[in-house]
């Protein structure tokens, strides 16, 4: 460390130091990167995701189009010089280009509800640690009221309300989800603000946004990015059950909890129709989970 560093406050001067050059740090933050289930949850995640976005080149059929000529057809058969690798529905439109398209519409379900959340569950949670008083206790009093409405039972009610919608799932999914960020951001910066570098920056004339902006906000993109990869994979979950009620997303937009539902009737006959959107939709859900696991185990502390 050089000498001017060693005149640093020691927590400032133990943050401005590179983890290169702490001893062992860039081995044990590489370990760490190299963690299996990370690597494999950013490897299902990424391939759903670019599949999804290249729905246009992966398969030349509408998914909306219905082919009575070709209903029910199981996995890869080939009619009128059409493969139909995962078969057809109960319309005949392909379930590949509609597994493809659905994802396009359950993936952005799923990051712009968890966009609109945490941008307001930060926003909130950061002013109620930070100036604490009446903002900390009106923030927490409505995340309590929040907590004491079950996300799903709140979903039906105000859908039942204002009625069904892609975009207004979208908001009242985001208005039940904002609470944990909300509830973590300030148990955070409650902690933070007593910190010995917050103390020296108040003490050098920063103001309340300097202090915000530059020495608070930076030490939460770790936890809230953890808690957003796992909330994306439990909103296409959530966005996929109540589309399964007919609440979420309507036919005949494609999307996986339409899928299920659409093909429910049919299982008997036609296994495909379920099975293929379901096993897509769980193991989006477990590999989102892992990718949260996996960055929660990079940016820990090793005890």
């Amino acid at each position: 460390m050089t000498t001017a560093a060693q005149g640093q406050n020691p927590v400032a001067a133990a943050e401005a130091e590179p983890v290169a050059a702490r001893p062992g740090g860039a081995t044990r933050l590489a370990g760490r990167w190299a963690s299996p289930v990370l690597l494999v949850g950013l490897v299902v995640v990424v391939l759903i995701i670019g599949v999804s976005l290249l729905a246009g080149l992966l398969t030349p059929l509408d998914p909306l189009k219905p082919n009575l000529g070709h209903r029910l057809l199981p996995p890869w058969t080939t009619r009128g010089g059409v493969l139909h690798v995962l078969g057809t529905d109960q319309l005949g439109r392909d379930i590949l280009a509609r597994l493809l398209y659905g994802g396009r519409v359950s993936l952005l379900v799923g990051a712009t509800t968890v966009a609109i959340a945490g941008s307001v569950g930060v926003l909130l949670g950061l002013l109620a640690g930070f100036f604490g008083g009446g903002i900390d206790a009106a923030v927490m009093r409505l995340a309590d009221v929040q907590l004491g409405f079950p996300i799903v039972l709140l979903a039906i009610l105000l859908i039942a309300i204002f009625g069904p919608g892609m975009w207004k799932l979208v908001i009242i999914l985001a208005a039940g989800s904002w609470v944990v960020y909300a509830r973590t951001v300030r148990s955070i910066v409650l902690s933070l603000r007593e910190h010995e570098f917050v103390e020296a920056a108040r003490a050098l004339g920063g103001g309340d946004t300097r202090l915000l902006t530059r020495h608070i906000l930076p030490n939460l993109v770790a936890p809230v990015m953890i808690i957003a990869t796992i909330q994306v994979g439990q909103v296409i979950l959530l966005e996929s059950a109540l589309s399964f009620l007919g609440l979420g997303v309507q036919p005949p937009t494609p999307s996986w909890g339409v899928m299920i539902s659409e093909g429910r009737g049919y299982i008997h006959l036609a296994w495909w129709l379920v099975t293929v959107p379901g096993v897509l939709l769980a193991l989006l859900v477990i590999s989102m989970n892992m990718v949260g696991d996996g960055l929660r185990d990079v940016v820990e502390p090793e005890g």
